[in-house]
C-alpha cells in the first residue's frame, strides 16, 4: 500500500537506528506511521510504502517498508521544513526571511547559487555557505537512499551504508558492492550478492569469489569456532556458495590477490594447504608469543608453601588431598597454570587457598570470567570481587572504535590475573585479557575442559593444555557431595558414558519420562509454572529452562512464547519480528553489542555509565515506551540499557539453548530432552546442561534420547593454530634467549 502526505510532526527519531515514529497529514487525514526513515523534516512531502497495522495502545499506525522524500512547493511548506531544526544556522526567522526574499524558489536558490542568501538580513557569506552545505548535505543523504532503495535494500541497510560510506555510496557499490561484508556489521555475503545482482556484477566476477572466500572464513569462525580451514574444505563450500563449478572461478588467483592485500594467509599445516584469515592468524599469535612469555620469563623461585597451605587448612577446617596441595603449589610456582575438572572436585577451595597465599605474599591479584553470570557467580565462591573481562580491562569507545584502557601499552597492575570458565572464552578476548598482563606477571587458568567450546573462535583451553608447555592439574575426584544429591555425581556418570542413576531417591535430581514433543512442552510448563515454584519456593524466572534445539514444538523459540503466555499477562509491549516484549519478560542479550550505552546505580546511589551489553548477558524488562518503541532492561548485574528500535539481538530467555547457558549457573534447571541430529545432541551437550544446576536438575523427555546422547562422544573437529603456534614460539624463545 502506498500512501502520500506531509510530514506534520516528528515524534521520535533515533538519529543512530533511523527508527521514527510521525504524523503525516494524507488527504485530511492525520495518520501515524512508524518505522525506519531516513533524516525527514516538518513540511517535508513523503511517499510511504506499508501496511496498517493494530498497536495494541494507540490503534491504528502505518508500518513503514520504504520511504519516499520530495521538497515541499508551498511557501508555508518550505518556511515549516527550513524551520525544522535539521539545517545548521536555520531557526524559524530566518526559514521565513528566506522564504520572504526568494519566495517558491528559497530551495533552489540555497541548492544551486547559495551565496545570493546574503540578500537575507542576518545572513552573512560564512552563514550562507554552512546554511548551503547543511541542506545540500541531507539532500545526498535522501538521494542516495532513494538510489540504495531502487537496488531492493532495505532503508534500515540504505542508512547504515550512507552513515559508512558517505558521498562515495554510489562509486563504492557500483565498483565492488561486495565491500559491504566486510565494513558494515550485520552485511553477509547473501545480502551484499543480490546487491551485486541487481547491479548487474556477473556470477564469476574475480570481487565475487574473493568475497565468497572472505565470508566463508568469517562464518566459519562464527558458526563453527574455526580459525582456519583446510583449503580443500573452503573450495567445496565456494563452489557451493557461488553456485559455480570448479572451471568456471579462478581460486588461485583470488587466494593470490586477497594474499597480496594481507586479509588472507595461505599455508601448509601437518602436509594439509590451509587457508586463515590475516586477523585470526595475528590473534592466535599474539596469544601463543604472550603465553610462552609468561612461561618463560616467570622467575620459578619454587616457594616452599606448605606452611602456608597446612595455615590455610586449619583456619579452614578441612584437609586438602595431595592432589589438591600440588595445584596450589603449582598455581603459585608457575607463570601460567591451568586447573581444570569437573563440579564438585574443589576448584573453589582450591582457588581460595590460593588467593590466601598470594595475599600472604603481598601480591596484587584480579579475578574475573568471561560473563556476567560468571564473574559474579566467582564473586561468590571466593568472597572476592570479580569481575567480566571486559570491564577488568575496561572497554573503551570513541570516534566509533571499541578498545581496552588495559592492553600491552598500559598493562594492568595486578601481579596475578585467575581467569574463571575459561572454557567460554573465544581468541579475541582471551587475546585482550593476555596481552593486558605485565611483565613478570602470572595466569592461573580454571575451567572445566569437558564442557562445550567457546562460542565464538578457538579453542583456546583445551589448546594450551594440549600444548604440554603449561603446568596442568586435573581433578577427578568429587569432593562436594552431600547425601541424596546426585547432581554432581551423575554429572561426572554422563563426563565418562555412563547413564546416569534415575532410580534413585534424590533431592535434586529427577527424570520426568514423556515420549511426544507436546507431551514435553506441557510437561516443561506445568513445572515452571506451577509444581517446581511451590515445591523450591522461588520465582518461576529463577527456574531456567534448557533444551537443545531452537526449532520445534519443544525447541527454544516456542517454550519460550508458552512460558510467556502463562507467566506474564502483561499487555503492554512491543512487537520486534514474531516476538511481543512486555514488562517482566526474561531476555538475553544473544551478540557482543559494544556500543550499546547502559547506566546503573551504586550502594551509595552514584549513578555511573559505561558501553557495551555482551552474548550471555541475562535480565528482565523493566519498562517500555510504546510510541518510541523503545524498551528497557534491568540486568542481572543492575546495569539499566535502552534498546531503541532494534531488538535484534535480544531474546526471549524463559527457555534459552545449551550453548548460551555456558558459563551460567542456574539455582534450578529443567532440561526438554529433544530429539535432534546426532551432531548436536552429544555427550558433552547434556554434560553442559546438568552442570548448570546448583540446587536441582529435572529432566523431561524419552530415556531412549538421554541414553544416544551419553554414549555420543561426537566432538565436532574445530580448526585453530593456538597450540601449533605455541610450540613454534617456545622453540623460538629457547633459540633466542636460552
Amino acid at each position: 500500500m502506498v500512501i502520500n502526505g506531509v510530514v506534520e510532526e516528528i515524534i521520535y527519531s533515533n538519529a543512530e537506528t533511523g527508527y521514527t515514529v510521525v504524523d503525516i497529514s494524507s488527504e485530511g487525514t492525520l495518520i501515524t506511521a512508524v518505522g525506519t526513515f531516513p533524516p525527514v523534516a516538518i513540511g517535508e512531502n513523503l511517499t510511504l510504502h506499508g501496511e496498517f497495522v493494530i498497536n495494541n495502545r494507540y490503534g491504528e499506525q502505518f508500518a513503514v517498508s520504504k520511504v519516499e522524500t520530495a521538497l515541499p512547493v508551498s511557501r508555508e511548506g518550505i518556511i515549516r521544513y527550513l524551520s525544522s531544526g535539521l539545517f545548521k544556522g536555520i531557526g524559524p526567522v530566518t526559514a521565513l526571511r528566506i522564504v520572504e526574499v526568494f519566495g517558491t524558489d528559497a530551495l533552489v536558490v540555497m541548492s544551486t547559487d547559495p551565496l545570493k542568501l546574503k540578500q537575507v538580513k542576518g545572513i552573512s557569506k560564512k552563514r550562507a555557505i554552512e546554511i548551503a552545505e547543511s541542506f545540500n548535505s541531507m539532500r545526498a543523504m535522501q538521494d542516495t537512499i532513494l538510489f540504495l532503495q531502487s537496488y531492493d535494500i532495505s532503508l534500515g541497510l540504505c542508512i547504515k551504508i550512507y552513515r559508512c560510506y558517505e558521498e562515495r555510496t554510489a562509486d563504492v557499490l557500483k565498483t565492488n558492492p561486495y565491500k559491504l561484508v566486510d565494513d558494515i556489521d550485520g552485511v553477509g555475503f547473501a545480502t551484499a550478492d543480490k546487491i551485486a545482482k541487481n547491479m548487474g556484477i556477473e556470477k564469476d566476477s574475480e570481487f565475487r569469489v574473493r568475497a565468497g572466500i572472505s565470508y566463508l572464513l568469517q562464518d566459519s569462525a562464527v558458526r563453527g569456532g574455526h580459525t582456519y580451514l583446510p583449503r580443500q574444505d573452503l573450495e567445496k563450500s565456494l563452489y557451493t556458495l557461488l553456485g559455480l563449478d570448479q572451471e568456471q572461478i579462478d581460486v588461485e588467483s583470488a587466494l593470490m590477490a586477497l594474499e597480496f592485500d594481507g586479509i588472507v594467509k595461505c599455508f601448509t599445516h601437518e602436509d594439509v594447504q590451509v587457508v586463515m584469515s590475516s586477523k585470526l592468524f595475528a590473534i592466535e599469535h599474539s596469544i601463543a608469543t604472550k603465553l610462552v612469555r609468561l612461561i618463560r620469563e616467570y622467575d620459578q623461585v619454587h616457594l616452599d608453601i606448605d606452611t602456608d597451605i597446612s595455615e590455610f587448612e586449619r583456619i579452614n577446617s578441612l584437609n586438602l588431598h595431595p592432589t589438591q596441595r600440588d595445584a596450589v603449589k603449582n598455581a603459585v610456582n608457575s607463570g601460567v597454570f591451568v586447573l581444570t575438572g569437573g563440579p564438585g572436585t574443589g576448584k573453589t577451595t582450591i582457588i581460595k587457598c590460593i588467593l590466601y597465599i598470594l595475599k600472604n605474599q603481598n601480591k596484587q591479584i584480579s579475578l574475573c570470567a568471561p560473563t556476567g553470570r560468571a564473574s559474579k557467580r566467582m564473586s561468590e565462591a571466593t568472597g572476592e570481587d570479580a569481575k567480566t573481562i571486559h570491564r577488568l580491562l575496561c572497554l573503551e569507545h570513541s570516534e566509533g572504535l571499541n578498545s581496552f584502557r588495559y592492553n600491552e601499552s598500559n598493562p594492568l597492575t595486578a601481579d596475578v590475573i585467575i581467569v574463571d570458565e575459561a572454557s567460554m572464552a573465544d581468541v579475541y578476548v582471551f587475546n585482550a585479557l593476555v596481552k593486558a598482563i605485565k611483565r613478570g606477571g602470572r595466569l592461573i587458568i580454571v575451567g572445566d575442559k569437558d564442557q562445550l567450546p567457546s562460542v565464538g573462535a578457538g579453542n583456546v583451553l583445551r589448546d594450551i593444555i594440549a600444548s604440554s608447555l603449561v603446568s596442568v592439574t586435573m581433578l577427578e575426584h568429587i569432593y562436594r557431595q552431600s547425601e541424596n544429591s546426585h547432581i554432581v555425581s551423575n554429572a561426572h556418570l554422563i563426563n565418562h558414558g555412563e547413564m546416569p542413576r534415575l532410580d534413585l531417591k534424590s533431592d535434586d535430581f529427577f527424570f520426568t519420562k514423556q515420549k511426544g514433543q507436546e507431551d514435553i512442552l506441557s510437561t516443561v510448563r506445568d513445572l515452571v509454572c506451577k509444581r517446581l515454584p511451590s515445591y523450591m519456593q522461588v520465582s518461576p524466572r529463577d527456574i531456567q529452562v534448557l533444551t537443545a534445539m531452537k526449532k520445534g514444538v519443544s525447541g527454544v523459540n516456542n517454550i519460550n512464547k508458552v512460558l510467556q503466555l502463562h507467566l506474564n499477562p502483561n499487555p503492554k509491549g512491543v512487537l520486534y519480528g514474531e516476538t511481543e516484549y512486555k514488562v517482566g519478560d526474561k531476555v538475553m542479550q544473544t551478540a557482543n553489542d559494544y556500543n550499546l550505552e547502559w547506566y546503573r546505580y551504586d550502594e551509595d546511589g552514584t549513578k555511573s555509565m559505561g558501553q557495551g551489553i555482551f552474548n550471555g548477558d541475562i535480565g528482565i524488562v523493566d519498562s517500555i515506551d510504546i510510541p518510541t518503541q523503545s524498551i528497557t532492561v534491568l540486568f542481572e548485574d543492575g546495569r539499566y540499557c535502552t534498546y531503541q528500535g532494534d531488538l535484534s539481538d535480544l531474546k526471549l530467555a524463559y527457555c534459552i539453548s545449551i550453548h548460551k547457558s555456558q558459563g551460567c549457573e542456574f539455582d534450578v534447571v529443567v532440561i526438554a530432552l529433544t530429539p535432534g541430529s546426532p551432531q548436536i545432541l552429544t555427550r558433552n551437550l547434556i554434560y553442559t546442561a546438568v552442570t548448570r544446576a546448583k540446587k536441582m536438575v529435572v529432566l523431561v523427555g524419552d530415556d531412549g534420547v538421554l541414553a544416544r546422547m551419553v554414549r555420543n562422544d561426537y566432538t565436532a573437529t574445530r580448526y585453530s593454530m593456538l597450540k601449533d603456534m605455541m610450540l613454534t614460539e617456545y622453540r623460538k624463545y629457547g633459540e633466542l634467549y636460552v
